[in-house]
């Protein structure tokens, strides 16, 4: 955690923050590419991100999307939360039709399996993600659905 890491947590918060979801994709997009996947906004907050990568289930196209992920046993744990909004984010739909997908944590790229957690495993891992993104109950509180968690190890 460093200094803007309570700021970030205390904007993510904000009921109003996800209108702005596709510009501040766009510009994390763009950090990571010209650092080579070294910096991303979140790392800059003090927090752990990773670039997710899966192809389209529908169009065969690979998709890049930046997320919010935690460090569990062996792999990265990552949320669909979509800021607490009605649907998943479109990469959920995609990553559950997925054998394999590409992650870039701290600049290191690699394959990837994804597994979708239920249960009490999904409970365990959701009580470890709020310890480091407490917004995540936030954003439970304005949906009515359940949250996706998936985990990613190594292929």
């Amino acid at each position: 955690m460093n200094v803007l890491t309570p700021v970030a947590i205390r904007l993510g918060g904000l009921s109003w923050l996800p209108r702005f979801l596709r510009q501040i994709t766009a510009i994390d997009k763009f950090l990571q590419r010209i650092t080579k996947g070294q910096w991303s906004l979140l790392r800059i907050a003090g927090l752990p991100s990773m670039m997710l990568t899966v192809m389209g289930r529908k169009s065969g196209v690979a998709r890049s999307t930046p997320v919010l992920c935690v460090p569990y046993r062996d792999g990265q744990l990552v949320a669909g939360s979509n800021f607490g909004g009605q649907k998943a984010p479109i990469w959920v739909l995609n990553v559950r039709a997925a054998d394999r997908v590409t992650v870039t944590v701290d600049g290191r790229t690699y394959d990837a399996v994804p597994r979708e957690l239920t249960g009490d495993e999904r409970a365990a891992a959701w009580t470890h993600m709020l310890e480091t993104w407490p917004n995540y109950a936030k954003y439970e509180a304005r949906t009515d659905r359940v949250i996706p968690v998936f985990l990613f190890t190594p292929a």
